[in-house]
């Protein structure tokens, strides 16, 4: 009996990581063999492990987390378009070739993540648009800012030599990008239509007291936290509290690991199966999470 193709997750620490048991219900419901493990990777080890999965010769793919996901775009194959765009890869499908050998193409589904958690939120297009934090995420998010249309967005940081890497991604896409000083933002993030918050757990916590203090009006606007523990953040709370939507960022995971199973499952020759029960492997995904999936804005 043939063995299970592998595929794994990888990144440094990664024993917090939900997507083994998103993956794991995703494809038992789709009924592939396929295995699906943590596995704990600085960025010096990747290399290797890519050389043994190319010689293995039985994976389907990979998913690449902090602090692998620029290096991963430097030793794979080819990048898809956006990958490039990015110079950020999230996602590792493994194909075999004609001649026997193994392809690997690098690919980023945060974007879409992204993207598809706001549109099922109810985001506008075309929004007023800012991001917090100018590290690896937030490429992502501007990225997924100009699929929405934004017609510029402005990124809060604190140190704005850390977040060049950013606005080049914003200007590689053709999308308007400033860097604002991050002790401006609580007066500004009312104003917006949609905002994205790239910092990590509590990484924002200090802006709450001071946006809610402002008496912000957030109705019909959009706040993704892309750290989703502990939940709500405390500008979250505070967001929803005045009359807007939040989105936590396990919708972001839910989504770009979807676009993440439909890649893996055409690698084994099962995309049209993948589509075909796309409603049901998200809700099944949801269960993993422990999400109540909410119902699409209309």
């Amino acid at each position: 009996m043939a063995a299970a193709l592998q595929g794994a997750v990888l990144g440094h620490p990664i024993g917090h990581s939900k997507s083994p048991a998103m993956h794991r219900r995703a494809y038992a419901e789709l009924g592939l063999d396929y295995s699906y493990a943590a596995v704990d990777l600085e960025a010096a080890a990747l290399a290797p492990f890519l050389d043994r999965v190319r010689a293995d010769g039985n994976w389907y793919g990979l998913s690449v987390t902090m602090p692998l996901k620029n290096r991963a775009a430097a030793l794979v194959d080819e990048l898809t378009p956006v990958a490039r765009a990015l110079g950020s890869v999230n996602t590792i499908v493994v194909t075999r070739t004609d001649d026997a050998g193994t392809f690997l193409l690098g690919d980023n589904t945060d974007v879409a993540g992204l993207v598809n958690a706001l549109r099922h939120a109810g985001a506008p297009e075309r929004p007023r648009a800012a991001v917090l934090g100018g590290g690896g995420t937030a490429v992502s998010a501007v990225a997924a800012l100009a699929e929405l249309g934004a017609p510029q967005v402005d990124i809060y940081v604190r140190s704005p030599a850390k977040a060049t890497a950013t606005l080049e991604v914003a200007h590689r896409l053709g999308l308007p990008a400033a860097l604002l000083p991050y002790d401006g933002a609580a007066q500004a993030l009312a104003g917006y239509g949609v905002v994205i918050s790239t910092l990590p757990p509590h990484g924002a916590d200090d802006l709450a007291g001071d946006f809610a203090a402002s008496v912000p009006d957030t109705l019909g606007a959009c706040f993704l936290d892309a750290a989703y523990d502990p939940w709500p953040s405390a500008l979250a709370a505070a967001w929803e509290q005045h009359g807007g939507t939040v989105v936590p960022g396990i919708e972001m995971l839910l989504y770009q690991g979807m676009e993440q199973v439909k890649l893996f499952a055409g690698a084994g020759g099962f995309r049209d199966r993948a589509d075909e029960h796309a409603g049901a492997i998200l809700n099944v995904m949801c269960d993993a999470l422990g999400l109540n999936r909410r119902p699409r804005h209309k």
